[in-house]
């Protein structure tokens, strides 16, 4: 989650440029940059490192600008290095960006023959080199940017200086958030509401595709087909904009449309994108492994039983997952020659402590997926897969759930090429898969509106019944538990196969069936799921793919078809609907969504 500023100002930029990636640091980062108009036209100051470098830089070379741009990277394309920071530069465009370009190795090879040279390792510099080509085709600057935008696949935000544009500043969002904030004969640009909280406490927070042009005095913003668009300006307490709303109405709402965003920090920590390899923290040697033991609370627990059907299906490695507070009291037969990975938010539910240190005791090596880096889970263990979520306000957690299982698909990968169960081709096409997560998942979100009107119905009911086979199992009880979170309609999540096995039993025309089926191995036998509620009268919400959607019995009530993708990542695709529906339905009830009744954010006690 790097962060972006712009500021098209009346006095100089540098210093407040500084204040703002200041204020995005808690995004984490890795080196940070600042570009600006100068007399000797656009000039950039960069740092590897903490702001402090940058500061050590401009000490000696200030950058004497009035309009200029700002960033904080987390590296993913290219390590952390001068060379890599941004602002990056090709001919007359300077840029900014945050995100992943998923399709940057062929447009940059398409660039080479076309006599552009890169002297980064970044998917970043190729598109200012592609901008740049659209502005020397003759193109205005926002006619040149969509048709820039047009060729890019990914999630991304953008801001952009353009050489003989000295009192402007572009920028663009897919899938990571921007907003433009309103000053008094200035305007500026920013990651989120935080960014440009020093200077302004008006802000219009861009939707999605959007992009825009702005000047000392106006924005003119137009939508993902190029059309003039006018996006609502609010006023925001600066003081509060690190846990500010924006558009939404609640932060569990806010939170599941950051997931793209968090799930592009997440994957990036555990991926090389240049040589689409694995890298993982820490020193686990997957081939030496007897099995894995998870350990976790909730929604943590279930992403573990999603970790499970990953790890054993790519790596043949065994995994077991339990509930941390069943397994310490059960005195479980535990072997020195396993990892024990503890599983928490924020690293200090006190269960899974409990479990992790009765593992530990039994000489088991011992590895902690968490977001707070600095929690005593953190602290007690050999080696911290952190998720890279940021804060997470919202007591239902949806954003740090996909962010877990980002994790856990990269484990899954890195497992099985250390075990040999995969060759480096294979693996290099599975690290491409999990790249595209964030654009997937940002159009997985597109599904709102749809799951907004069947929330309606659902709203009605007693109880809700989720059914899933194979990875799509944990995400039915994932559903189910969201729904009795938040709404308090009673709802169970049940392996698809059981349902003869009693469930079956309480299908009638009152209870909505949730049928999670994407067209993988397991679609066939989920089809005769739903043939069998719908023969009893059960109203089936199906949610699946295009190829789902085409091969589906008829009769469901409700079809909701999420963008089709590989089974590796499905479980984060088809998460936000069922988290997108729980909060719709909460909505419809009228519950206080960001904090249930009875519930915590983190449960430090037994």
């Amino acid at each position: 989650m790097c962060g972006i500023i712009g500021i098209v100002g009346k006095k100089s930029v540098q210093d407040r440029l500084i204040e703002s990636l200041k204020r995005l640091e808690y995004r984490g980062y890795d080196s940070a940059g600042i570009a600006g108009f100068t007399d000797r036209g656009v000039e950039r100051r960069r740092a590897a490192g903490k702001i402090r470098a940058l500061e050590e830089v401009l000490a000696a070379e200030p950058l004497n600008a009035t309009v200029g741009i700002g960033h904080t990277r987390w590296a993913t394309h290219g390590g952390p290095s001068t060379r890599n920071a941004h602002p990056h530069t090709s001919g007359r465009v300077t840029l900014v960006h945050n995100g992943i370009i998923e399709n940057f190795a062929e447009l940059r090879e398409g660039l080479k023959t076309k006599g552009y040279s890169f002297e980064s390792e970044t998917d970043t510099e190729v598109i200012a080199a592609l901008l740049n080509a659209e502005l020397d085709k003759g193109k205005a600057p926002t006619d040149a940017l969509k048709a820039t935008l047009d060729q890019l696949a990914g999630a991304y935000a953008i801001g952009v200086l353009i050489a003989g544009e000295e009192n402007l500043i572009l920028g663009a969002r897919r899938g990571s958030p921007l907003v433009v904030g309103y000053g008094e004969g200035e305007m500026f640009l920013g990651s989120d509401a935080l960014a440009v909280g020093p200077f302004t406490n008006r802000v219009a927070y861009l939707e999605e595709g959007d992009f825009v042009a702005i000047d000392h005095t106006s924005a003119r913003i137009f939508d993902a087909e190029g059309r003039p668009a006018e996006r609502a300006v609010r006023t925001v307490a600066a003081s509060a904009a690190l846990v500010e709303k924006g558009n939404y109405r609640h932060f569990m709402e806010k939170e599941i449309h950051d997931q793209p965003e968090g799930c592009q920090h997440t994957i990036s920590g555990y991926v090389d994108a240049l040589s689409d390899r694995t890298r993982i923290p820490g020193e686990v040697d997957f081939a030496g492994l007897e099995r894995i033991q998870i350990v976790a609370c909730g929604t943590s627990f279930i992403a573990g039983m999603v970790g499970k059907y990953l790890i054993e299906t790519l790596a043949d490695l065994p995994v077991d997952v339990e509930i941390a507070s069943e397994f310490r009291y059960r005195q479980p037969s535990l072997r020195a020659g396993a990892l024990v990975i503890a599983m928490s938010q924020s690293g200090e539910t006190a269960d899974t402590l409990a479990a992790l240190r009765y593992c530990q005791a039994k000489g088991m090596k011992s590895a902690a997926i968490v977001n707070a880096q600095e929690s005593t889970m953190a602290r007690e263990v050999d080696v911290v897969w952190p998720i890279h979520c940021g804060p997470e306000i919202g007591v239902a957690s949806t954003k740090a759930f996909t962010a877990q299982v980002s994790v856990l698909i990269a484990l899954s990968v890195a497992a099985a090429r250390a075990r040999g169960r995969i060759d480096e081709a294979e693996e290099q096409r599975l690290v491409r898969v999990l790249l595209e997560a964030p654009r997937l998942i940002a159009e997985s979100i597109q599904l709102e509106d749809a799951v907004r009107g069947i929330a309606v119905e659902v709203a009605k009911a007693r109880d809700v019944l989720y059914l899933g086979r194979g990875p799509m199992y944990p995400l039915a009880l994932e559903g189910a538990l969201k729904l009795k979170e938040i709404s308090y309609i009673h709802a169970e999540g049940y392996a698809a196969g059981e349902l003869k096995h009693g469930p079956i039993a309480l299908v009638d025309e009152q209870t909505p069936i949730v049928i999670l089926a994407p067209f993988d191995s397991y679609f066939e036998k989920s089809a005769s799921n739903m043939s069998e509620v719908m023969a009893r009268g059960g109203q089936v919400i199906f949610i699946t793919d295009p190829d789902g959607e085409r091969h589906a019995p008829a009769g469901a009530k409700v079809v909701v078809t999420a963008p089709r993708c590989d089974p590796l990542v499905a479980p984060l695709v088809m998460s936000a609907p069922i988290q997108l529906l729980a909060y719709h339905v909460a909505v419809q009830k009228g519950a206080d969504v960001d904090q249930p009744r009875n519930l915590a954010k983190s449960v430090t006690v037994e």
